[in-house]
Protein backbone atom coordinates (compact mmCIF):
# COMPACT_ATOMS: atom_id res chain seq x y z
CA UNK A 1 0.00 0.00 0.00
CA UNK A 2 1.28 3.41 -0.83
CA UNK A 3 1.17 6.33 1.31
CA UNK A 4 0.27 9.81 -0.41
CA UNK A 5 2.79 11.58 1.35
CA UNK A 6 5.71 9.47 0.00
CA UNK A 7 4.59 10.16 -3.78
CA UNK A 8 3.08 13.36 -3.79
CA UNK A 9 4.28 15.06 -0.84
CA UNK A 10 3.06 18.56 -2.28
CA UNK A 11 -0.59 17.71 -2.06
CA UNK A 12 -2.47 19.10 1.86
CA UNK A 13 -6.33 19.13 3.30
CA UNK A 14 -8.86 17.68 1.37
CA UNK A 15 -6.59 17.02 -2.08
CA UNK A 16 -4.75 14.81 0.22
CA UNK A 17 -7.42 12.65 1.55
CA UNK A 18 -9.42 12.46 -1.74
CA UNK A 19 -6.02 10.96 -3.27
CA UNK A 20 -5.13 8.43 -0.46
CA UNK A 21 -8.25 6.46 -0.96
CA UNK A 22 -7.97 6.55 -4.57
CA UNK A 23 -4.65 5.32 -4.40
CA UNK A 24 -4.91 3.15 -0.72
CA UNK A 25 -5.05 -0.32 -2.69
CA UNK A 26 -2.72 0.44 -5.33
CA UNK A 27 0.64 -1.18 -5.77
CA UNK A 28 4.04 1.01 -5.33
CA UNK A 29 5.21 0.84 -8.67
CA UNK A 30 1.29 1.62 -9.69
CA UNK A 31 1.18 4.71 -7.31
CA UNK A 32 4.31 5.86 -8.43
CA UNK A 33 2.77 6.08 -12.19
CA UNK A 34 -0.47 7.46 -11.11
CA UNK A 35 1.53 10.33 -9.14
CA UNK A 36 3.78 10.96 -12.50
CA UNK A 37 0.59 11.30 -14.58
CA UNK A 38 -1.32 13.25 -11.89
CA UNK A 39 1.22 15.80 -11.39
CA UNK A 40 1.50 16.80 -14.84
CA UNK A 41 -2.52 17.41 -14.89
CA UNK A 42 -2.52 18.82 -11.48
CA UNK A 43 -3.78 22.37 -10.79
CA UNK A 44 -2.16 24.53 -7.70
CA UNK A 45 -4.88 26.24 -5.90
CA UNK A 46 -1.92 29.32 -5.62
CA UNK A 47 -2.00 29.27 -9.31
CA UNK A 48 -6.00 29.79 -9.50
CA UNK A 49 -5.45 32.59 -6.87
CA UNK A 50 -3.14 34.09 -8.93
CA UNK A 51 -4.73 34.15 -11.68
CA UNK A 52 -8.01 35.24 -10.64
CA UNK A 53 -6.37 37.93 -9.07
CA UNK A 54 -4.95 38.77 -12.30
CA UNK A 55 -8.60 38.24 -13.82
CA UNK A 56 -9.91 41.07 -11.46
CA UNK A 57 -7.65 43.68 -13.19
CA UNK A 58 -6.41 42.56 -16.64
CA UNK A 59 -8.17 39.75 -18.47
CA UNK A 60 -11.23 37.96 -16.91
CA UNK A 61 -11.67 34.54 -16.93
CA UNK A 62 -7.98 33.40 -17.50
CA UNK A 63 -8.07 31.10 -14.24
CA UNK A 64 -11.51 29.53 -15.92
CA UNK A 65 -9.32 29.33 -19.16
CA UNK A 66 -7.26 27.14 -17.14
CA UNK A 67 -8.96 24.73 -15.69
CA UNK A 68 -10.34 24.10 -18.86
CA UNK A 69 -13.69 25.77 -18.58
CA UNK A 70 -13.21 27.54 -21.63
CA UNK A 71 -17.09 28.70 -22.57
CA UNK A 72 -17.02 29.90 -19.14
CA UNK A 73 -14.00 31.69 -19.65
CA UNK A 74 -14.91 33.60 -22.93
CA UNK A 75 -18.39 34.67 -20.65
CA UNK A 76 -15.97 35.96 -18.35
CA UNK A 77 -13.91 38.01 -21.00
CA UNK A 78 -17.12 39.60 -22.77
CA UNK A 79 -19.25 40.27 -19.43
CA UNK A 80 -15.21 41.44 -18.09
CA UNK A 81 -16.14 38.61 -15.16
CA UNK A 82 -19.79 38.97 -14.91
CA UNK A 83 -19.55 43.23 -13.80
CA UNK A 84 -16.50 41.81 -11.58
CA UNK A 85 -18.70 39.65 -9.34
CA UNK A 86 -17.62 36.42 -10.82
CA UNK A 87 -14.44 37.02 -10.77
CA UNK A 88 -14.39 37.95 -7.01
CA UNK A 89 -16.78 34.91 -6.43
CA UNK A 90 -13.67 33.14 -8.27
CA UNK A 91 -10.80 34.52 -5.53
CA UNK A 92 -13.03 33.46 -2.64
CA UNK A 93 -13.65 29.64 -4.16
CA UNK A 94 -10.21 29.26 -5.56
CA UNK A 95 -10.08 25.82 -3.49
CA UNK A 96 -12.70 24.77 -4.43
CA UNK A 97 -12.61 24.96 -7.83
CA UNK A 98 -9.10 24.03 -7.72
CA UNK A 99 -10.02 20.76 -5.85
CA UNK A 100 -13.08 20.02 -8.03
CA UNK A 101 -10.68 20.08 -11.38
CA UNK A 102 -7.91 18.04 -9.64
CA UNK A 103 -10.41 15.21 -8.59
CA UNK A 104 -11.56 14.89 -12.33
CA UNK A 105 -7.50 14.85 -13.30
CA UNK A 106 -7.11 12.14 -10.65
CA UNK A 107 -10.11 10.09 -11.38
CA UNK A 108 -8.84 10.22 -15.24
CA UNK A 109 -5.37 8.85 -13.82
CA UNK A 110 -6.75 6.19 -12.59
CA UNK A 111 -8.95 5.24 -15.42
CA UNK A 112 -5.99 5.44 -17.41
CA UNK A 113 -3.70 3.38 -15.35
CA UNK A 114 -6.35 1.03 -14.95
CA UNK A 115 -7.52 0.65 -18.68
CA UNK A 116 -3.38 0.13 -18.97
CA UNK A 117 -3.11 -2.96 -16.37
CA UNK A 118 -6.21 -4.89 -17.78
CA UNK A 119 -4.70 -4.26 -21.16
CA UNK A 120 -1.50 -5.72 -20.98
CA UNK A 121 -3.04 -8.96 -18.77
Amino acid sequence: MARIIDVLPELTGDEMVYVQNLIKDMTDDNARSFAHAYRARRKDPQLILITSLIGLFAIAGIQRFILGQIGMGLLYVFTLGFCFIGTIIDIVNYNKMAFEYNSKAANEVVSMLTYNITSKS
